[in-house]
């Protein structure tokens, strides 16, 4: 029976492809679109049967798609509402490829073959979403729609993400020779009205850079003689980019490095400057005056006044279209300024340590995933005490020390972790033997704490200090875990308890009282199994990188398991934390604390099926590690 247009269209306008169609089309679909009950159990298609005469898009309901191999049942899928089977064989009207049975009563949309047909001749988007990879290619559109969104509160008419650093090159690059003096490299500044001047060697080639900031600096401040050969005080570590790069490639230098100029190559050759200056006038702001500021901060209370701007820039990257991983590595280069600021500050109050120590972020902030700021996660390595009475001196001053720095993170808008992962309790600051010995018992005794422990602690990075201490500890960590199946295995059973918040048929699964009832946790319940996965295959592999994505990008040709489905998982991963920031970034926009529960409710139809799927793809990877360690899972 042919269904009343208005319901039709009120239903197809929020699931994607039909989504994309435009009000025409749409209405072409909604006046040819025939409706079906299948009772449970149900046989809609069967495995080497006749074709499917539609294309079936589920109203109400779940659906199970699976097939028969050699006596075994495989199930391939479940599908819910919004979504579609029996394309494949619609198209080429052949045999069925799967069984799909109704696993509850469902009615299903039955949209005609050649209906179909003229939307794939009509529409690329229509089609590009049955011929490509659903995760992959809705992730791209589910950006784009995310992005629209966020340009409703503003946003610059230039995108550091889309604009080549070449086009913010105005001027022709002024060099001169490196043995020129000090007065003439200043001179020829000030006439062409540059505050940076880059030095050639003998065969025209690059050799430095000085800066106004040098000539301050290292002239001025010091009295120094203006006749001295320039090449005395450039800098000869020069950063560069190309050209074609985007400017955010450049800024993250920039604030990496610590530097206001970067170097522009094109073909190799030198092609231009570019400037924090530059950076100011593409967005209205830069990252790199937030660093600049947060470095010129010599006490803790002008500190937490730098630390609230971190939010600003978090916004206006929303706005520029910048993805989950471009977000974290700025935010982690800024807060790791900050957390530096801070130890050098305490340093300063209590004097030099007893002896090298290094400061270790964990957790997310181990992995440089951190979004807006979350709880303190840290720890201290401290070298090994040759005597009785020099550990005691360390085990005194790192107590007031960390006590410090804690009180100091909290006052800039870091709160202390619950569960008391902080360098400021004494079982989480220690020489470096001690730390090792903690690793080897808990890889050797696997009980629940220790494996919970090591999901936490072995995603540590060094952030200020003695980094040699910290690579020390990672060198050892490796080494230890080599060959280590047991103790992998009790990690393995640990992290498939965490299943993603997705049900038999897609249906999300959700809080079911309390104060997030009808809402999920994007955090524990969507990264967390992707991240605890990735953990557990880097670790196999020996992988020392410490991100994610970093992680991924080292497993590709040494994991099968990764090595299939690296692409899959990083775009899964990236979608789950943009979703997340944009979540947080609308609470802070309201007024409200920001956390990590979203209702799915209140996601569009592409959201909803693009986040259905990265959950999809996590359950995936848990199955497939329950295989993988099966053995040892119970």
């Amino acid at each position: 029976m042919t269904l009343i247009q208005d319901e039709v269209r009120e239903f197809l306008v929020n699931v994607p492809p039909f989504q994309f169609l435009d009000e025409k089309a749409l209405s072409i679909v909604a006046n040819s679109v025939l409706m079906e009950y299948f009772p449970k159990g149900t046989v809609i298609l069967s495995q080497g049967g006749a074709p499917s005469r539609y294309l079936h898009i589920i109203k109400k309901g779940g659906v199970k798609v699976y097939i028969n191999s050699e006596g075994q049942e495989i199930v391939k899928d479940y599908r819910g509402e919004g979504d579609g089977f029996g394309f494949i064989s619609l198209i080429g009207e052949d045999v069925a490829r799967n069984n799909v049975v109704a696993v509850e009563d469902t009615i299903c949309y039955l949209v005609r073959r050649e209906t179909v047909l003229r939307l794939m001749d009509a529409s690329a988007a229509f089609t590009e979403y049955f011929l490509k990879s659903f995760l992959i290619k809705s992730i791209d559109r589910t950006y784009k729609e995310m992005h629209t969104r966020s340009l409703m509160f503003g946003g610059g008419d230039k995108l550091l993400f889309t604009t080549p650093v070449g086009e913010l090159i105005t001027k022709d690059v002024v060099t001169e020779s490196r043995d020129i003096s000090i007065r003439a490299a200043a001179a020829y500044m000030s006439e062409n009205n540059i505050s940076s001047l880059i030095l050639l060697d003998d065969n025209g080639l690059p050799a430095g850079i000085v800066t106004d900031k040098d000539l301050r600096n290292k002239v001025v401040a010091k009295g120094r003689g203006v006749d001295d050969p320039v090449k005395d005080i450039m800098s000869s570590s020069l950063i560069r980019v190309d050209s074609k790069d985007y400017c955010f490639e450049a800024l993250l230098k920039m604030v990496r490095y610590g530097i206001h100029h970067v170097i522009v190559v094109e073909n190799g050759a030198l092609k231009g400057v570019v400037t924090n200056h530059d950076f100011l006038l593409l967005q209205g702001s830069s990252p790199v005056s937030v660093v600049k500021d947060i470095e010129s901060r010599f006490t803790v209370d002008d500190l937490s006044l730098a630390s609230g701007k971190v939010t600003r820039i978090i916004s206006l990257l929303l706005k520029e279209g910048a993805r989950a991983s471009n977000l974290t590595r700025i935010i982690t280069e800024i807060n790791d300024r900050l957390v530096r600021q801070v130890l050098e500050i305490t340093v300063r109050k209590h004097g030099s340590p007893p002896l090298p120590f290094c400061w270790i972020a964990l957790g997310s902030e181990g992995r440089k995933e951190q979004t807006f700021k979350t709880d303190q996660d840290n720890a201290v390595i401290y070298a090994n005490p040759r005597t009785k009475d020099e550990e005691e001196e360390a085990k005194a001053y790192f107590e007031s020390f960390t006590k410090d720095v804690s009180a100091a993170l909290v006052r800039c808008g870091f709160p202390v972790c619950p569960a008391g992962y902080m360098a400021s309790n004494p079982a989480w600051r220690m020489p470096v033997r001690a730390w090792k010995e903690h690793f080897q018992r808990w890889i050797n005794n696997p009980t629940p704490d220790a494996v919970l422990k090591s999901l936490i602690f072995f995603d540590f990075r060094a952030v200020y200090g003695d980094l040699s201490l910290a690579e020390s500890l990672r060198d050892s960590l490796t080494a230890m875990v080599e060959d280590q199946k047991v103790f992998l295995g009790f990690m393995a059973n640990t992290i498939i308890r965490n299943r993603p918040p997705i049900g038999f048929i897609k249906t999300f699964v959700v809080e079911k009282g309390g104060e997030h009832k009808d809402e999920l946790n994007l955090k524990v319940k969507g990264l967390s199994p992707l991240v605890d996965a990735v953990r557990l295959f880097a670790l196999e592999k020996g992988v020392r990188e410490t991100s994610t994505i970093e992680r991924l990008n080292a497993l590709k040709d040494v994991h099968t398991i990764a090595g299939e489905y690296a692409e899959e998982l990083g775009h899964a991963f990236e979608f789950i934390m943009l979703l997340r920031v944009h979540h947080q970034m609308e609470q802070i926009e309201a007024g409200r604390t920001p956390d990590n529960f979203i209702n799915p409710d209140k996601l569009s139809g592409l959201e909803k099926k693009t986040v259905k799927e990265a959950f999809h793809l996590a359950s995936k990877m848990q199955d497939m590690i329950i295989e993988r360690y099966k053995p040892m899972i119970w």
